[in-house]
């Protein structure tokens, strides 16, 4: 029983009840499972609370219910950001299309640790004529109790009477605020103690749902669902979640919520927003939209609003932040004409279906273990291919190596340490005649940007480097951008474009060295410039370059071709229309064989499966996806931050180099062995 007293303190009467602070034990496996539960809402507010701390967005109130204010990485405050982002919309336009009604109500289930009720509460008018009800196991709900009230600022937000006492599921009472404490796998227990507050069911209700029906099964997630829909006949219900459990990503996410026993139940059935909407429409409500979180931050989220995040922290994880995003939804479903204007407004189709073949390409693992993220690779020779930079389980820095090809296959040999690489990242490594490589460009970390060029000389099991003293007017420093070598009026060129750099998200232009004169020389180049980008892939093709992909300025992956084509006195830019049209990605690889692009994993945004292989006629400007048959691949493969070599072009075998990734606050995934991709089927 609680008791509000002149000190505004909440007391336990109950001498036997247990310790709020202490952690929950129990040898029962469902008590654990609830109790593992339990813990992701710790886990989440902490999130949040970074977030805020660094920015993100204005919450004040947050940080009472921690002990102290831990920093999160970049990636982790704006996946966060972007979850508290879509559930404040929806709760702000409930709010506003509800503004004129007579009495609302948010009914918050599984809230934990939520802030909702003070945020609304500071904003003074916003909270006028509603009522907040928090419905959470009851563990975690007299914890947060005893916090509210504990602390003078959010308790002197309530407006409690003195001496007045609850017994049952109450663990709060206030004219606009209830805290009930009812496990909601019971829903009749949960209508009860609704109605022991005085909810009213016939007045507009916003239901929120944030990562919680997931971890019941799935008959039970989907009882609460249709329970809602009858119960509250005027009502939203906002929904954040996860999908797509089937690809890498999904796999290691799945994985990570199995190890801290919490198994996600309701997306192995319900894997996509169009199965969790058709879900709602089937459980009685009346309409239903349901975006993942890549197309509600792009087009949801106003342009100016993304700037100022994205400039927040230094950040160059694009490629997780995607796969983050398109693995959760944010999902608006209504009951009632009255609450239809409240529903997400479905985004702009951007895409068109994929010409996807029903050839899939065979992949086998090597027996060679290869690890490394933000690698760069060349072949120096035929069986030679040299690995450079990168990080690894161990971390950055990472030695260069050889993969060699003999009679028995391939293998990988570690070469004398460098003494003029470091730890370089996101760089490149490009092949120059007679044997040798020239390394240009990466970086330490996202504020440091990695200066000069490195010439590496390949003799017997050891590398020779030295760093290129270069004249004439640099570019700016940069990552993420491509180094193609050209041969043009008998001189030996590396043309450099795109990238990005600490101060700028995406670089343009290009640049030429003499690598002979180690001369950075200006060449005339005509016609339209591809627009400025990084992560993007650039061929050598009849003298000239054919770029492909990347991120654009808007932060959306490109699925442009631009050729750089050789002229009498210099180069010129064409645009080449491939039908029908790729789909937009980047942090892939590529490759031309004959008159074929050969486009390699990546990241894109498109909901159809993860990239493969995209094969593009550079004459007859026609292209087709092939998925690959990774049926014999023991781990999530994951292609992004990888390397790929055509090491092969006769047999068309193409060798796949590390890659993998941070999954969010899932774990890193590192592709531990060399794979081999079989490309015949798809260049007949």
């Amino acid at each position: 029983m609680w008791y509000w007293t002149e000190r505004r303190t909440f007391f336990l009467l109950h001498s036997k009840m247990r310790t709020l602070s202490a952690p929950l034990s129990d040898s029962n496996q469902c008590k654990s499972h609830q109790n593992q539960v339990q813990g992701t809402n710790d886990s989440s507010v902490l999130s949040k609370v970074s977030a805020a701390a660094q920015g993100y967005f204005h919450d004040p109130f947050l940080q009472h219910f921690v002990c102290k204010v831990a920093r999160r990485a970049p990636l982790i405050n704006r996946g966060y950001y972007v979850r508290w982002r879509a559930v404040d919309c929806c709760v702000r336009t409930f709010l506003q299309v509800t503004q004129h009604c007579a009495k609302r109500q948010i009914l918050s289930l599984g809230a934990g640790f939520d802030s909702l009720y003070f945020r609304l509460c500071a904003d003074g008018a916003a909270l006028e004529r509603a009522v907040v009800f928090e419905v959470d196991f009851p563990d975690v709900t007299l914890r947060k109790a005893a916090l509210i009230g504990s602390n003078e600022t959010l308790a002197g937000m309530l407006d409690l009477q003195q001496g007045h006492s609850h017994t049952g599921p109450v663990c709060v009472s206030s004219s606009q605020y209830f805290l009930l404490g009812v496990d909601l796998r019971h829903d009749s227990l949960v209508e009860e103690a609704l109605m022991m507050v005085e909810l009213d069911q016939n007045v507009p209700t916003l239901i929120l749902s944030e990562v919680v029906l997931t971890y019941m099964e799935t008959q039970q997630s989907n009882d609460i669902i249709a329970w809602a829909a009858r119960f509250l006949p005027h009502s939203l219900f906002v929904m954040y979640e996860q999908i797509r459990p089937h690809d890498p990503f999904g796999r290691v996410m799945q994985e990570h919520f199995l190890k801290v026993n919490s198994p996600l139940h309701a997306l192995q059935q319900y894997s996509n927003t169009d199965a969790q909407r058709q879900r709602f429409l089937s459980k009685g409500w009346d309409e239903c939209v349901c975006v993942d979180m890549n197309d509600f931050f792009l087009t949801m989220i106003p342009h100016e609003e993304r700037l100022r995040v994205e400039s927040l922290e230094p950040f160059d994880e694009y490629e997780e932040w995607h796969q983050k995003c398109s693995h959760y939804f944010i999902l608006t479903a209504s009951r009632g004409s009255i609450l239809v204007p409240s529903l997400l407004v479905h985004p702009p189709a951007t895409l068109k279906s994929l010409s996807w073949s029903p050839v899939a390409l065979p992949v086998r693992t090597l027996p060679v273990r290869v690890e490394g993220l933000s690698m760069a690779s060349t072949c120096l020779d035929v069986g030679h291919v040299l690995l450079t930079g990168g990080s690894c389980r161990r971390g950055r820095g990472a030695p260069s190596r050889l993969l060699l090809k003999g009679p028995g296959g391939w293998t990988c040999v570690g070469v004398e340490p460098s003494t003029h690489l470091g730890v370089r990242l996101y760089h490149t490594v490009t092949s120059t005649p007679g044997g040798g490589a020239v390394v240009y460009g990466g970086r330490c970390s996202p504020l440091k940007p990695i200066e000069g060029l490195v010439k590496v000389g390949h003799h017997g099991g050891s590398l020779q480097e030295e760093q290129m003293v270069c004249t004439g007017e640099r570019p700016p420093l940069r990552w993420r951008h491509t180094a193609t070598l050209l041969s043009h009026r008998g001189k030996n060129l590396l043309f450099v474009f795109g990238g990005k750099n600490e101060s700028e998200a995406v670089l343009g232009g290009g640049y030429f060295l003499d690598v002979d004169q180690q001369h950075w020389v200006e060449v005339p180049v005509e016609g339209a410039a591809p627009e400025d980008r990084h992560s993007h892939s650039a061929c050598s093709y009849q003298g000239g370059v054919v770029v492909f992909g990347g991120l654009g300025r808007k932060g959306e992956p490109l699925g442009d071709m631009t050729l750089l084509k050789p002229k009498e006195r210099g180069f010129c830019w064409e645009r080449i229309d491939v039908q029908p049209p790729p789909c937009p990605r980047y942090s892939h690889s590529a490759h031309v064989l004959g008159e074929q692009l050969i486009v390699v994993g990546g990241v894109w945004l498109h909901s159809d499966g993860v990239p493969g292989v995209a094969v593009m006629g550079l004459d007859t400007r026609c292209s087709v996806e092939f998925r690959l048959d990774t049926s014999s691949v023991p781990y999530p493969l994951m292609l992004h931050s990888f390397c790929s070599e055509l090491t092969d072009q006769k047999k068309a075998e193409l060798l796949l180099i590390g890659g993998g990734g941070n999954c969010f606050s899932f774990g890193t995934h590192f592709n531990p062995h060399l794979v081999s991709v079989d490309l015949q089927p798809a260049i007949r």
